[in-house]
C-alpha cells in the first residue's frame, strides 16, 4: 500500500520560507499526480498545489501563486513544496497526497491514497 510521510514543517516570521518534503513509499506513486494540501482548524482541507505524474502540468491555488513552487523527484518518490513570502494565513497542517485528476476539474483529486499526519506550518506575525 502506497503511503506518505510528509515534513519540514515549522515557526517561521511573516515573509520567511520554509521547504517542506513529502516522502512516498509504493510501487505506483509516480505513476499519480501529487499535490499538497492544507488545513487549518475548524475548516476544511483546500487544495495548495499539484504536478503531474510527468511534471508537464502544475496548478496552484489562487492564494500561493508566486510565493509557492511544487516539485518532484521521480527518482526517489519524493515530492516538495518551496514556501516564500509566507503570512500568517498559510498556517495551516499540510499535507500530501497522490491520486487522479482531470483536465475539467485539475484541483479534485480522486483515489486518493490514506492521508499522513501532516507537517505543522506556523507562521507569525
Amino acid at each position: 500500500q502506497d503511503e506518505l510521510q510528509e515534513s519540514g514543517g515549522g515557526l517561521v516570521q511573516s515573509g520567511g520560507s520554509l521547504t517542506l518534503s513529502c516522502i512516498t513509499s509504493g510501487s505506483t506513486i509516480s505513476l499519480y499526480t501529487m499535490g499538497w494540501f492544507r488545513q487549518t482548524p475548524g475548516k476544511e482541507r483546500e487544495f495548495v498545489a499539484s504536478i503531474s505524474a510527468s511534471g508537464d502540468t502544475i496548478i496552484y491555488a489562487d492564494s500561493v501563486k508566486g510565493r509557492f513552487t511544487i516539485s518532484r523527484d521521480k527518482t526517489r518518490n519524493i515530492g516538495y513544496l518551496q514556501m516564500n513570502h509566507l503570512t500568517p494565513d498559510d498556517t495551516a497542517v499540510y499535507f500530501c497526497n497522490a491520486g487522479v485528476t482531470t483536465s475539467a476539474a485539475p484541483t479534485r483529486f480522486t483515489h486518493l491514497r490514506p492521508w499522513g499526519q501532516g507537517t505543522q506550518v506556523a507562521v507569525s506575525s
